[in-house]
């Protein structure tokens, strides 16, 4: 026997092919396990693309929602649109309410102003006829027998009785009598209307006398007369001769007819009730 019988030897003792086979197995099953889970792992991992499916749903209700929001939007903004324009009408409204009333506020004053000048010139012409009166009132009546128009008449002052005038004096005061109660009209000339210088030019176109349309004219129109020495048929006026601003015809007994104004129309009054600041004699 050798001495180094007993000696194990170093090497690795080999395989036997059982046991290679067997590992061999075990190895393969091993992998087979692992394939089994691979493909296990695999179909889990698949799992998110089935979830992936249901995105387009979601996609679509959120379209939808946008969809209505925006509706949402536009509908706000067209409110807004209609309330800025409703707004604006108002105010516009209101602008020119306030141009309306300060325009009537303007011709309300202007309307005073002028309803205050008429007022001045009205006072002013009372106290021209007021000064007028006083002289009246110191005058005696002066009475006596002239010819007017042809004819014999009675020539009256101021305090004497009823009118007796005859020939075209008598024409002209019947007929601005017959006139009485008729309207004042600016400008008329009859013959349901006149105005103060248009009843005195129809009455002399009575006796086919023609006088000057306008009162400022009609008061030069013949002589100056006093009117302590007044007679029927005389044209009575108001102011300065020449710019006289009112006229009449004096009928006798201390009485004239003229048209007064848009209030009274034509009338017969007592030259106290407005005395006249001058006369003229045209017959």
């Amino acid at each position: 026997m050798s001495h180094t019988a007993h000696i194990r030897s170093h090497r690795k003792p080999r395989r036997s092919a059982s046991t290679l086979a067997v590992r061999a197995g075990v190895a393969g099953g091993v992998l087979s396990t692992l394939a089994v889970a691979g493909a296990s792992g695999s179909a889990n991992a698949a799992e998110p693309v089935t979830q992936t499916l249901e995105l387009p749903t979601l996609t679509a209700d959120l379209a939808a929602q946008a969809a209505q929001s925006a509706d949402a939007t536009e509908q706000a903004a067209a409110n807004y649109q209609l309330q800025a324009e409703r707004d604006a009408a108002a105010a516009k409204a209101a602008k020119k309410a306030e141009a309306d009333l300060a325009e009537a506020k303007k011709k309300a004053a202007e309307a005073k102003k002028k309803a205050e000048e008429e007022a001045r010139k009205e006072a002013a012409a009372r106290a021209s006829r007021t000064a007028a009166r006083t002289t009246l009132s110191t005058t005696s009546a002066d009475t006596g027998t002239t010819t007017l128009g042809g004819g014999t008449g009675t020539q009256a002052g101021t305090d004497t009785g009823t009118s007796t005038a005859t020939g075209s004096a008598a024409t002209i005061v019947n007929f601005v009598k017959s006139q009485v109660g008729k309207a004042y009209v600016p400008g008329a000339t009859g013959p349901s209307a006149y105005d103060c210088s248009g009843l005195v030019q129809t009455a002399f176109r009575q006796i086919n006398v023609s006088l000057p349309r306008v009162s400022q004219d009609q008061s030069t129109a013949g002589t100056q007369v006093s009117l302590s020495n007044l007679q029927p048929g005389d044209i009575l006026y108001w102011g300065s001769a020449g710019s006289a601003y009112h006229v009449a015809v004096y009928v006798g007994g201390g009485m004239f007819v003229g048209a007064q104004n848009s209030s009274t129309g034509v009338v017969e009054r007592p030259l106290s009730y407005d005395p006249p600041t001058g006369a003229v004699r045209v017959l």
